[in-house]
């Protein structure tokens, strides 16, 4: 692996690869660090099917950062019938998925279909979406989920008897339930698809994005001065995910959790996988009752 850290950029990482004839997937490419990522790898020749909550937003990013070769499709990760939709409007084979969207810290507890609205944003739809999207991926494919180091504010671990969120709501500690599900997520795919296409979870660091657009603006304001000696750039968030999508080098690693550009352990450093195959078989549950199947 070539020297890339905490500083390295998204432009960096992929320095000297040719992405021509490649195709990804990227949530949340309207903004941030799905737009970020989206211009990089459309910089190395990549096309990009770009998933935002309307297919015009997503068209209009990614018009504006110059991506020559995309396909915008609507995805509204709260709404499984938006989801489902988007997933069949993707008919082309996929040389990976970013599964980059998310919301952050909700000051008071929302639901979706009964269901706390990070934990159903974050984790059920892009479980939904990935899901749903394996048949296009081939075994050199790759799957990148955005975890977060925010896992480690899982003080309760999972919560999966408070679904609802209504025991006790705290929007950081929830949020970090969000992401550890994502990890957990991460590692029983890559199980599944041993073999096959890989599938990591990466944390980007802390970043001035919209992503805290639902927290409160002196508390944001003051959470960023905060962070500011290890805050990121936009180039240098979107690195660890570009360099786990597309690095020669972690082509062959499957079912890890990246941070500033190098494998890192998890908090705890070993989750157990009877926790993620519970998640699993919890979620396969709540989507075959929301969809009906």
């Amino acid at each position: 692996m070539h020297d890339f850290g905490a500083d390295s950029t998204a432009e960096e990482v992929t320095a000297g690869l040719d992405l021509s004839g490649k195709t990804w997937l990227i949530t949340g490419c309207n903004s941030g660090l799905g737009l970020e990522t989206a211009r990089v790898l459309g910089l190395r020749g990549a096309r990009i099917i770009g998933l935002g909550r309307t297919a015009e937003k997503a068209a209009a990013a990614l018009d504006a950062v110059g991506v020559a070769d995309y396909l915008p499709v609507a995805c509204d990760l709260g709404d499984l019938a938006s989801v489902m939709a988007a997933v069949s409007a993707v008919a082309e084979p996929l040389d990976g998925i970013i599964a980059n969207a998310g919301i952050m810290a909700l000051p008071e507890v929302t639901r979706i279909q009964g269901i706390e609205s990070q934990f159903f944003v974050n984790h059920v739809g892009h479980f939904v979406l990935v899901n749903g999207l394996v048949g296009r991926l081939n075994f050199a494919s790759r799957v990148v989920i955005l975890s977060s180091a925010a896992h480690r504010m899982a003080s309760r671990g999972l919560e999966l008897d408070n679904l609802d969120g209504g025991t006790d709501y705290e929007p950081w500690r929830l949020y970090g339930r969000s992401k550890l599900a994502n990890i957990y997520f991460a590692q029983s795919l890559a199980r599944r698809l041993r073999g096959g296409a890989s599938v990591n979870a990466v944390h980007p660091g802390v970043i001035e994005t919209n992503l805290g657009r639902h927290i409160p603006e002196d508390n944001r304001v003051a959470m960023y001065e905060r962070f500011r000696p290890i805050l990121k750039t936009m180039g240098q968030g979107a690195a660890t995910q570009c360099l786990v999508a597309v690095r020669p080098e972690v082509e062959a690693t499957t079912g890890a959790y990246f941070s500033d550009c190098v494998r890192t352990p998890t908090t705890p450093a070993d989750l157990p996988e009877a926790e993620g195959e519970r998640l699993w078989a919890l979620t396969e549950k709540i989507v075959g009752e929301l969809l009906g199947g």
